[in-house]
């Protein structure tokens, strides 16, 4: 696997925006047949209890932007002090221009700022943080700022009973600065083999929009959407996970010199809990140390379900003067998956935000 290390670059702040507007998975009994003794085992064994969705026309981007001035004022910085932004997103306002470009605008940053998006989602926040690293690492950046959310829930059909009840939305933003004497490491691996595997069919250029693509149709095990709706092979995704996880994070702990015993915490992406729970199992790892409240209380938020966990469950940690060694580590839609071990020793804000308008 691709293998970075990076000893000028560090994360000074994170924060995590979610919308305010609740659905519980109680509010789909009827998806699920009346079962309510079906819907208390996904509760307990899967972790689907709520989700946090977006409302009317809020965006990614509205959230991301949220989380970016309430960042940038907590850590006293302007916009004009960023010299480079990432938006990793697969829920853009539109198809032209990028968000990066739009958010850019509506921050009001400096024209020299260089700013582009990154189409990745479940993967996408450790990926973006292995670009803001390189960005600074280089000598080209001060400062970047890393922006990462998705709206997955306009993406599933309501009646999929396959996923209708597990994603929700959120946004994120994340400055990354140079420093001395840090110490990152990371890993990346993707396998687009497996690319079917998560996806919505329709609404791109190989599959435009249609009255076609609209249509409903019900699939073998009853479950209805459309070609523009998200699909997942639930049962390919979930070996996928635990089989190349656990493999990818002993390698990036064993590339940066330490033991799996030296790692304070795990922040997986916050797939599910029966997931988390498999991976924690096949690494022996102590529970307590990787967090998966995040899924119940928000639903699997994709681009911005890592750094939610962070501010989430480890914010108050993680704050000050933080020695604490956290592993993060993202898998799913590509096939891809990044592993990282970050510095936070210098880690200001970390702190979960409710959208405002």
């Amino acid at each position: 696997m691709p293998k970075s290390s990076f000893n000028s670059a560090q994360v000074r702040g994170v924060v995590t925006c979610v919308p305010t507007k609740e659905r519980l998975i109680d509010d789909d009994l009827e998806l699920f047949g009346g079962n309510v003794k079906q819907l208390e085992r996904l509760k307990k064994t899967i972790g689907l209890n709520r989700r946090m969705v977006v409302a009317g026309d809020e965006t990614a981007a509205d959230l991301c932007a949220f989380a970016a001035k309430d960042l940038l004022d907590g850590l006293g910085l302007s916009a004009e002090q960023v010299d480079g932004l990432i938006c990793v997103t697969q829920t853009p306002d539109h198809s032209q221009p990028c968000n990066a470009a739009i958010l850019h605008g509506r921050l009001g940053m400096a024209k020299s700022c260089a700013a582009f998006d990154v189409n990745l989602g479940c993967s996408g926040y450790v990926y973006g943080l292995w670009l803001a690293h390189m960005m600074v690492e280089s000598g080209g950046c001060e400062r970047v700022l890393l922006l990462a959310g998705d709206t997955m829930s306009r993406l599933v059909h309501p009646r999929d009973r396959s996923v209708a009840a597990l994603f929700g939305d959120g946004g994120s933003a994340t400055i990354v600065e140079r420093t001395e004497r840090a110490c990152s490491w990371f890993s990346l691996e993707t396998d687009g083999t497996g690319c079917g595997h998560l996806m919505v069919p329709a609404g791109g250029s190989r599959m435009p929009s249609s009255v076609a693509t609209s249509e409903e149709f019900r699939d073998d095990d009853g479950n209805v959407r459309t070609a523009e709706s998200l699909y997942m092979n639930g049962s390919e995704v979930f070996n996928f996970s635990i089989s190349e996880e656990p493999r990818a994070v002993r390698e990036v702990v064993a590339f940066a010199g330490l033991d799996l015993s030296e790692i304070d915490y795990f922040v997986f992406h916050q797939a599910n809990r029966y997931i988390l729970s498999s991976i924690a199992k096949r690494l022996k790892l102590d529970v307590a140390k990787v967090p998966m409240g995040t899924v119940e209380r928000f639903g699997n938020q994709s681009s911005a379900s890592i750094p939610c966990a962070l501010c989430g469950e480890l914010g108050a940690t993680l704050t000050g003067t933080s020695e604490e060694k956290v592993l993060l580590s993202g898998f799913g839609v590509g096939l891809s998956w990044a592993s990282a071990i970050v510095d936070l020793r210098k880690l200001e804000i970390c702190r979960l935000v409710d959208y405002r308008l």
